[in-house]
């Protein structure tokens, strides 16, 4: 562990600035996600974000810790690992803590560690979270959608897939490498899925919810062409459409929609009541197919950043 900021003190307050977190500091930081997820209805730091807080250093990420006296009560993390974006923040304060310009010491934190260069993850797009980015000078950029559909009256058509092309599971340790070459070339345009690593893909596997049943690969002779990820969310009773991917070269033949359809399915066959999906909202292609696949928009996360 390293502490690479002096920290910064007002208020009582105290933020350190840490490559990597102890034990007892990942415990202290889950504990105050949980905390903030009863009370806000959604987490506050990503999959990716939690994963991140375990496992040791990481190249480019940081983590901010924001304490009273002995009291965590506030948590940033900053990841500068993009070539070309600039480095992407998450951040929350304790529920009990807010309003005493915690969220907003923080953000400025954040501001002086990335070089006033920074996009910001508002997850549910709440009014204090935009109010905090007006005070911190960053502008709204993105909105990524959180959609669903139930699945106890799924009536989809048999998956229509191209002549060629077969449909089988994935196999961790056997089809790591080509998954995440096809799924780095079709989120090319996406910063935070193109870019996963083995180690990544590791953690994934290494969560309890992974089940390789639940991840479909399609192949044409023999070659990786497209993907569907599934999840399941247990103590919520919700499927995912976690990742879904087509090769480029691969699209326009309806092999997504076969995909989406074929995952779906699984997830109901396991008796999950809803599904969900995440989809950029300008992304109006993809929105349009979900909607006439029966989902429909149910809450949105904004990303803000620094004028470029």
């Amino acid at each position: 562990m390293t502490s690479d900021d002096t920290p910064r003190r007002g208020a009582g307050r105290s933020i350190e600035t840490y490559s990597a977190l102890e034990p007892d500091q990942i415990e202290a930081v889950l504990a105050l996600l949980a905390e903030a997820a009863r009370t806000d209805g959604q987490q506050a730091v990503s999959e990716q974000g939690r994963l991140q807080l375990r496992g040791g250093e990481r190249e480019g990420v940081a983590h901010l810790l924001l304490t009273v006296g002995d009291q965590l009560v506030g948590y940033a993390q900053l990841e500068d690992t993009d070539p070309v974006e600039a480095p992407a923040a998450e951040l929350v304060v304790h529920p009990a803590h807010r309003g005493h310009g915690h969220g907003r010491a923080l953000g400025s934190a954040l501001l002086a560690a990335s070089g006033k260069r920074l996009r910001v993850w508002a997850h549910g797009g709440h009014s204090a979270a935009r109010h905090l980015a007006q005070v911190l000078g960053l502008t709204l950029f993105r909105e990524l959608r959180q959609m669903r559909r139930s699945l106890t009256d799924l009536d989809l058509s048999e998956p229509g897939l191209p002549g060629d092309v077969t449909v089988r599971t994935f196999v961790p340790g056997q089809d790591d490498a080509a998954w995440l070459a096809v799924n780095a070339a079709a989120f090319a345009h996406h910063p935070e899925q193109g870019s996963l690593t083995q180690r990544d893909l590791d953690d994934r596997m290494a969560e309890p919810w992974f089940d390789p049943t639940g991840f479909f690969l399609a192949e044409r002779s023999g070659e990786l062409i497209g993907f569907h990820w599934t999840k399941v969310h247990a103590e919520e009773q919700l499927g995912e459409v976690y990742v879904l991917g087509v090769k480029p070269g691969a699209q326009g033949g309806g092999l997504g929609k076969a995909l989406t359809a074929i995952g779906l399915r699984h997830l109901a066959d396991q008796g999950l009541p809803t599904a969900m999906l995440y989809v950029d909202a300008d992304n109006k292609a993809a929105v349009s197919v979900y909607e006439r696949m029966g989902f429909e928009t149910y809450e949105t996360d904004l990303m803000y950043r620094t004028e470029t």
